[in-house]
């Protein structure tokens, strides 16, 4: 199964300005619903609370501190899913990860909440394809491969 990392992220890296920011910045919401549109979308119970999407058409798995990752994604009968975050989030299901979609937004958080949270070794990464989301923008989506050592 692939275990896709999907996120929109700020220049310096940053997913959000704090834990309760309904993101309404981020550019590439139609790229994310045609990317994760039937398929299970796992993300932490914060991220849940923030969300200022409709997720219809895809399964919702919110987790929380107490879940096992490994059995998370073991339950799902589908082909892939999408982590959508978020920072915790992303930190425990890393080693499961076998793709990443980052689309890089035109903004700098002074204070922000990082990607990653709690991320136990560095991931490989292979890029595979640069999907346009604003080209007059310069906004891409950029999809890596995870290399396993």
């Amino acid at each position: 199964m692939d275990v896709i990392l999907i996120a929109a992220v700020t220049a310096n890296g940053m997913i959000a300005r704090h834990r309760h920011e309904v993101v309404d910045w981020s550019l590439d919401l139609a790229l994310f619903k045609k990317q994760t549109m039937g398929f299970p979308v796992i993300l932490g119970s914060n991220t849940f609370d923030t969300l200022a999407v409709d997720l219809k058409g895809r399964e919702i798995i919110v987790v929380h501190r107490n879940d096992d990752p490994a059995e998370v994604i073991n339950r799902l009968k589908a082909e892939r899913c999408f982590i959508i975050g978020g920072s915790h989030t992303y930190g425990r299901f890393a080693p499961f990860l076998t793709q990443i979609y980052i689309t890089f937004h035109p903004l700098v958080f002074a204070d922000g909440i990082p990607l990653f949270t709690g991320l136990q070794n560095e991931l490989y990464l292979q890029f595979i394809a640069k999907i346009p989301v604003i080209k007059s923008a310069g906004i891409y989506q950029f999809q890596f491969k995870i290399i396993k050592p």
